[in-house]
């Protein structure tokens, strides 16, 4: 368990376009290219073994270091990693907080890293806090007919079981929703927020037939 006096002011940043990791849940990745390959080895050598996923905010253009990226990211601690024959690493990600970049580091490494606040979410840190308004019916029906129209496989009877953060952050993390849409979710400040922005996506993608629309 962390505590704000153990977050680091700084961590490397791992820009992955619609891969949302949010506090108490579970990413894996797998990783190959060579920059992040040296990153997961650089965290793995820290006390915290964190790394802050973030998404990036535009297309890369030639000559830049790097995508311009959101301001608000999630940090993850390497809770598993395995690596392969081939030389890739397999990882498993705990989302530990979110965190907003106030710079991105000079150095020598050939990945991002960056000074960042974590004051803003310090919450994430707490036990998961209720969301006493949720219709959990109206959610899973919602939820069930997001399903069906998007062709998505699931296991509806662990979905119908699962406590009330599970089963709204995992859905977030789960869903194929553009990158704006993934940052809406993450920068929800509260699990009923995330909830309600989550139902809008899921009914403006029904209304629309299930084609991709962006939460305006």
């Amino acid at each position: 368990m962390f505590k704000p006096a153990d977050l680091p002011d700084g961590i490397p940043l791992f820009p992955l376009p619609g891969a949302l990791l949010l506090p108490r849940a579970h990413l894996p990745l797998s990783i190959f290219e060579p920059r992040y390959l040296a990153m997961i080895e650089d965290a793995l050598a820290t006390r915290h073994r964190l790394i802050g996923m973030v998404q990036p905010n535009g297309p890369e253009k030639d000559g830049d270091s790097g995508p311009p990226l959101h301001q608000v990211g999630c940090a993850g601690r390497i809770m598993a990693f395995v690596e392969t024959e081939d030389g890739r690493y397999r990882i498993t990600l705990g989302g530990v907080a979110r965190f907003r970049v106030k710079a991105i580091q000079d150095g020598f490494r050939p990945y991002l890293s960056a000074q960042v606040d974590w004051r803003e979410f310090t919450h994430d840190l707490d036990k998961p806090a209720p969301d006493p308004e949720f219709d959990r019916r109206h959610f899973l029906d919602v939820l069930g007919k997001f399903l069906s129209a998007s062709g998505t496989g699931s296991d509806w009877a662990s979905l119908e079981k699962a406590e009330d953060e599970l089963l709204i952050n995992s859905m977030a993390m789960m869903f194929p929703f553009d990158h704006e849409e993934k940052q809406a979710l993450l920068e929800s400040r509260t699990l009923a927020d995330r909830r309600k922005t989550l139902i809008t996506l899921m009914e403006f993608s029904l209304a629309a037939g299930g084609e991709d629309r962006k939460l305006q």
